[in-house]
């Protein structure tokens, strides 16, 4: 049994390898991302008590690794929705 635990810690590590090098905030944002479906920008700074401003450079930084898919709210065009994409 502890080879099958062993196993799938590996795979929940490859999950988590193009986030690894990625700054501490980003890392943040993806874990709470991680915990929850989809949140705004606005939710992600609530949740993690990060400045927006770095919020959003964690998204970007996500984004350029291709971790993180962002799309409009249907209830509000303004904000875009962000979800975990490993």
């Amino acid at each position: 049994m502890s080879t099958q635990e062993g196993v799938s810690t590996e795979e929940a590590g490859d999950r988590w390898e193009a986030v690894r090098d990625l700054p501490p905030s980003a890392k943040l944002v993806a874990k709470v991302l991680d915990y929850n479906d989809t949140l705004t920008q606005s939710e992600l700074a609530d949740e993690t008590l990060l400045p927006p401003r770095t919020v959003r450079y964690a998204l970007n930084r996500l984004e350029d690794a291709d971790v993180v898919d962002s799309r409009f709210s249907f209830s509000d065009a303004r904000k875009r929705i962000y979800s975990l994409n490993i």
